[in-house]
Parts: structure tokens; sequence; C-alpha cells
């Protein structure tokens, strides 16, 4: 799979929402998200490995990525696919010389941190907030025009976050990003794996317009 086609649907875990973080992944999965992100902020490095190994498997059998929010030693220590890096996690340009065949996105707020993420070697970047979200409610919002511009001004794949629902998901793809990340729009819904499916296929049906087919 590219890259690209695996970063269509990235879905977040959330302790607070779904405190059964496995379970809500393998929801997550069988509704079609393509990517997992484990975020466990206020989980112990041991309980992060733990759930960290029963994701990889998960993802394995479902053919999707498995990333880790913001802990190099986490990510390696259950075999993720990549990492996702904030501007006040571990610079770029060390992660991957520590971890040269891992997956680094960038997590970026403006063009300016956008282009030189890209410089110091991401292999693609999330981008936000596009709208204001209660997952991180101090995020600056860039919005659909900031959205624009970042995605002109960046020739490796971006990801839309923040505050994206089944109601605004056709809009944000409009501005050339190649798919979202969520946490709230899948991970506080009653049933996640049909909040995921119906977002997959949102975004399906999207991305098919962009190519040309009706």
């Amino acid at each position: 799979m590219r890259l690209e086609e695996a970063l269509k649907l990235i879905v977040i875990t959330d302790k607070k929402l779904k405190p059964n973080v496995v379970k809500a992944v393998e929801d997550a999965l069988r509704g079609g998200a393509t990517s997992i992100q484990l975020r466990l902020k206020e989980s112990s490095t041991r309980e992060m490995i733990e759930v960290g190994k029963a994701v990889r498997k998960l993802t394995e059998d479902f053919g999707a990525l498995y990333f880790v929010d913001d802990r190099l030693d986490v990510a390696l220590a259950t075999n993720a696919d990549g990492i996702q890096l904030g501007p006040e996690d571990m610079p770029l340009d060390l992660a991957k010389s520590i971890a040269p065949n891992l997956i680094i996105g960038a997590s970026v707020y403006s063009v300016e941190e956008a282009v030189e993420a890209e410089r110091l070697g991401a292999h693609f970047l999330g981008a936000g907030s596009v709208y204001p979200t209660p997952s991180k409610p101090e995020a600056k919002v860039i919005g659909i025009e900031g959205l624009k511009e970042l995605v002109r001004r960046v020739r490796i794949p971006v990801v839309a976050i923040g505050g994206i629902t089944h109601s605004n998901v056709k809009e944000v793809l409009t501005t050339g990003v190649c798919g979202i990340a969520v946490i709230s729009a899948v991970m506080a819904a009653d049933d996640v794996e049909s909040a995921t499916r119906t977002l997959r296929e949102l975004i399906d049906e999207e991305l098919k317009k962009r190519r040309g087919f009706s």
C-alpha cells in the first residue's frame, strides 16, 4: 500500500473516551481505518507497550499502519511502522538518525513549521487544527484556507487534523490533503465501527471525485 493510501483515515486512540483501547482499535479497523495512532498521554510506559503490542497485531491483521504518538521508545519496543512528532517532541532529524526505518509524521500548525518539517525529513505532515477541537482546545486553528496554503507549499503528503467530523470531512478533502486524522469523530461515537465506516465511505467518495471518476 502506498503511504498516501495508508494515510486516508488515521484513527487516534483516546482512553478517556474509550477506556478499552484495544477493542476500540479493532472496531475502527473493522470500519475501515487505514492507520491507527496510539496516543496514551497519561499511561505508564509499561501499559503503553502492552497496549501497543496488541494494536500492532491488529493492524497487521487488517493491513493497516500503526503509529505511536510522541514516544520513540514505545514505537521501537512495539515494532511500530512510524511515529508522530510535534514541535515539542524529539527533533525530527534526531529521530531519523536513531530509527531510520520508521515513517515519521510531523505535527505542524503553520506553513513555516510545515516547510521546516519537510526540510528536516518528515515523511508526512499532520496539519491543523482545521477547526476548534475538544481533544486539543489549546491548538491553533488554521482553517480551510490555511490548510490549502500549507498543502500548496510542501511536496510531502499532508493529513488534516482537528475538529473533523462526518459533516465537514468533504470540505476538508477539497484542500488537497491525502487524508484525515480523527479522535472524537470515531472515539466519541457509541458505535465505533459504524462511525468509522461512514467516515471512510465519505473519504473514498470524495477522493474518487478528485481522481476524475463519477
